[in-house]
């Protein structure tokens, strides 16, 4: 049987990125989010999410951008001069290994953002990261220990089969400079989740077989859908994804994916894409039905 997760990140950035999401998750084939605690229109997302009781939540852990939910005092190292996140995934990691970086502010933030979601009346059915920062090494530690604290079964393992470059590039809208580059940035994100995959096996935690769509970042159009449904393999994967509508709003923000979201709104409520699903039989699943199975997660040749 195929089992796909499509899940997607961002829900809580801004209002009408969180519209998006419902609306693909009503209307497309969204089936899972993650809630940024920090997020400017967080509230706004809890209270949408309170009328779709098959929409699962998580958490989307961020130490890349925005303003921190612990006081800036509490974690120096993570904040710039005006209080605000604003270190890249590969700045904490070098931070770490420097000591600039105090993993124990990284535990005292992320604990705050989960218990902020949890507080808010949501029982998270997952955590992953915000540019994957849940993966690199020594905030991945941390990351296990507070999904077992706060009794979390599921966390994303972004561990991704490649797809074909050469098909990546045809249906791309012509960046080619730009698929190749987030083809690289798949590779390596991918490199540092096999070994997250077998700590998370060790811990009892459970992810999904497989991962799609990090290197179709920014360029998830109906075709790369399309294609990702037709490599979908047996078992349960999951389909990152960030649909949304572009505003004022929206370009405040320090995203990169801004007109992109709407494509990818296109492509998860496309018609084609929704006949695709029931062609191939794939059961559309979220990270609440991988907890029901309580299977420990599989190491996967990837």
């Amino acid at each position: 049987m195929r089992e796909l997760i499509v899940n997607a990140d961002d829900f809580g950035l801004t209002r009408r990125v969180n519209q998006g999401i419902i609306d693909a998750h009503r209307g497309g084939i969204v089936t899972s989010t993650t809630l940024l605690a920090n997020g400017g229109a967080f509230e706004l997302a809890v209270t949408m999410a309170a009328r779709e009781p098959r929409l699962g939540i998580g958490v989307h852990l961020n130490l890349r951008e925005g303003i921190p939910v612990s006081p800036a005092s509490k974690i120096p190292s993570l904040v710039d001069a005006r209080g605000r996140l604003h270190l890249t995934p590969g700045r904490l990691w070098a931070g770490i290994l420097k000591g600039q970086v105090s993993l124990s502010e990284v535990e005292r933030e992320l604990r705050a953002q989960i218990e902020k979601v949890m507080g808010a009346g949501i029982s998270p059915t997952h955590l992953d990261g915000h540019k994957h920062v849940h993966v690199v090494p020594g905030i991945s530690a941390i990351v296990i220990r507070l999904a077992q604290q706060c009794g979390i079964c599921s966390v994303r393992c972004p561990v991704e089969n490649p797809p074909n470059l050469t098909r990546l590039l045809r249906y791309g809208q012509g960046d080619q400079r730009g698929i190749f580059k987030q083809y690289l940035v798949g590779r390596a994100v991918s490199g540092l989740a096999r070994p997250f995959r077998r700590k998370l096996a060790q811990a009892g935690l459970i992810c999904p077989g497989r991962f799609y769509g990090l290197s179709e970042t920014g360029f998830l159009n109906v075709q790369a859908v399309a294609n990702i449904l037709t490599r979908l393999r047996e078992g349960t994967g999951e389909l990152m994804c960030h649909p949304g509508y572009l505003d004022a709003d929206l370009r405040e923000t320090a995203t990169r994916l801004l007109a992109e979201r709407e494509v990818e709104m296109g492509a998860l409520t496309a018609p084609g894409i929704k006949k695709r699903v029931l062609d191939r039989s794939i059961r559309l699943v979220s990270y609440r039905d991988l907890a029901r199975a309580r299977q420990p997660a599989e190491v996967v040749a990837a």
